[in-house]
């Protein structure tokens, strides 16, 4: 019997934080979500892209067994809604036809009513759809009570108009998009423009519903919003935060209209980055069940924030941190660590690595007699500190947090196996200048959320103090760099806008000096393979995005 087409629609937004692989944990939080909803009279509750396996499950999704329970636990999902009110739309994946494809599903009257799956798979940057799904057909619009809603999935609203427009043709009253979008900087932006254009096009308003949390490299902001025909604002979630949200429609003619709801303020700029940052650690450090985390604290810049960001990820508590001094490291260097562990208020100690490096040395004299002192000795220092740190992380089970900036990262200014030692770098995708305005931010900025101490948490005196790796004495980094805001400017050149090395001195810089850190850039190849994993912020980061071949002897022509 058909529906007689209400007048009224409620639709629950779950904007939740799941798990990859963790099937059970995602379908408690999905009949979690669904009771509230059901609670509050909701004709539907939305969920995310591939929801119930977590996004993205990468290659784990070609293992045919978590196929089938990724299914059976949709199945079972399904049963909550026999004899209810409330549908349930999820995102799942689906083996039909020997064919594996990105679908959400329809739950209604008890069973797998519809389904829905992904056209437009996205293979660039951080997505590789094509490798391990297969391309659905041009989606149909389901039908809830009489109203037929368009479901493209993530992408299928973004690389052109033609899913949208094809829905709208087969009679879309409502464009509803599930999304597994990660954050990276001017994203919320992006998807809200595209949204603007997508119903420009097609006269329909349009509900976006987003994950939230971290996953690896990944952290999906959340975001959730919905805006109607006219291209007004009517919903507008939070970002970094899980929440169910509900939406309340009324029909006008043919036309369907979301009421005025919350619409919450989003972090932007530093505060954005710096809360992707800390949701980002947070949730790969309870995901893999860490009780804490340690990392080396220098009394230098990208440490201390590294610090503040566990902090307000983790609390002080679970945040050991261990300055490691030498004979090199200044007065100044230990005072500022110190008065950094203090300010954030964590467990610190001090342990001297001067025994442990003279031991290296006095081994190895044999050896080197007849070679003169150099980069060598300066990287024992840092492996030796790699050593002790990981000998902590070890022996209480914390996971050790390292703390190269982007920058670094980019020209081989890191230590393999020492100071590039550790489970996960928050900074990784940090270029240096980001680093200090993120330590200012900090400092005058508290983050909703957060677990650390208000007022300054790093010393001015870490920020405004020349950067030093203090492994020789009286050492600079712009002894052999050039100043972090001329290489800055010049990486994002290279590595975020792929220009040519003609273009970037064709900007004003020095013809010698952009050379040198192009070949920087790809001779450190090699180590990046090696580096922790860390959270991507920018368009792109090195691993996920920036694939480049450790051999590689190409250099732009001048």
């Amino acid at each position: 019997m058909a529906h007689k087409t209400p007048r009224k629609l409620h639709i629950a937004l779950a904007q939740l934080n799941p798990t990859v692989g963790d099937l059970d944990g995602n379908a408690k939080q999905a009949k979690k979500a669904f009771k509230e909803a059901q609670k509050a009279s909701c004709d539907l509750v939305v969920f995310t892209e591939l929801f119930i396996t977590g996004y993205p499950p990468e290659d784990l999704i070609l293992k045919p067994s978590f196929q089938k329970a990724a299914m059976d636990a949709i199945k079972t999902l399904a049963k909550l809604t026999k004899d209810s009110e409330t549908m349930m739309l999820i995102g799942t994946p689906w083996r039909e036809d020997n064919k594996l494809y990105n679908a959400v599903a329809l739950l209604a009257d008890g069973k797998v009513k519809q389904l829905v799956f992904k056209r437009d798979l996205p293979n660039y940057s951080v997505f590789d759809e094509k490798r391990v799904f297969d391309t659905g057909p041009l989606p149909e619009p389901i039908e809830i009570k009489g109203v037929k809603l368009g479901t493209p999935i993530c992408e299928d609203i973004w690389s052109n108009g033609d899913i949208c427009g094809h829905l709208a043709k087969q009679g879309a009253q409502i464009l509803v998009v599930p999304n597994g979008s990660p954050f990276s900087a001017d994203k919320q932006v992006a998807r809200q423009q595209i949204a603007e254009q997508r119903i420009k096009e097609t006269g329909l308003p349009l509900l976006y519903v987003n994950q939230v949390g971290g996953q690896d490299e990944l952290v999906f902001d959340g975001g959730s919003f919905i805006r109607n025909a006219d291209q007004s604002l009517a919903l507008q979630g939070p970002d970094f935060a899980p929440a169910l949200l509900i939406s309340n429609w009324t029909r006008s003619g043919k036309d369907w209209v979301c009421e005025e709801a919350d619409k919450q303020s989003w972090a932007n700029g530093e505060g954005a980055i710096y809360a992707a940052l800390v949701l980002g650690l947070r949730d790969y450090v309870e995901k893999n069940g860490f009780p804490g985390v340690v990392l080396g604290l220098s009394g230098g810049v990208d440490s201390a924030i590294c610090a503040a960001i566990a902090v307000d990820a983790l609390g002080p508590s679970r945040v050991y941190c261990v300055m490691l001094p030498y004979h090199y490291t200044s007065d100044e260097s230990l005072k500022d660590a110190q008065d950094c562990a203090k300010a954030l208020d964590v467990p610190y100690d001090a342990l001297p690595i001067e025994k442990p490096v003279t031991g290296f040395l006095q081994e190895l004299a044999p050896l080197v007699k007849d070679h003169k002192t150099d980069v060598t000795e300066e990287n024992l220092q840092s492996r030796t500190r790699g050593v002790m740190l990981m000998a902590i992380s070890n022996k209480f089970n914390l996971m050790l947090v390292t703390t190269g900036n982007k920058s670094e990262m980019s020209v081989g200014y890191a230590t393999i196996y020492g100071d590039m030692n550790g489970g996960f770098n928050p900074i990784k995708d940090v270029y240096k200048m980001q680093v200090f305005a993120l330590c200012r931010w900090r400092n005058k900025h508290r983050p909703k959320g957060a677990l650390g101490p208000d007022g300054i948490v790093i010393p001015q005196n870490i920020i405004t103090k020349p950067p030093s790796a203090e492994l020789r004495e009286d050492q600079r980094d712009d002894d052999s760099l050039p100043p972090y805001e001329v290489l800055d400017d010049i990486l994002e050149g290279l590595v975020e806008r792929e220009m040519s090395v003609a273009e970037i001195i064709d900007k004003g810089h020095d013809k010698d000096v952009v050379k040198k850190i192009e070949h920087l850039l790809y001779i450190a190849e090699y180590k990046r393979r090696q580096a922790a994993p860390g959270i991507k912020i920018t368009s792109r980061n090195f691993g996920r995005d920036r694939r480049y071949p450790i051999t590689n002897k190409f250099r732009d022509p001048v």
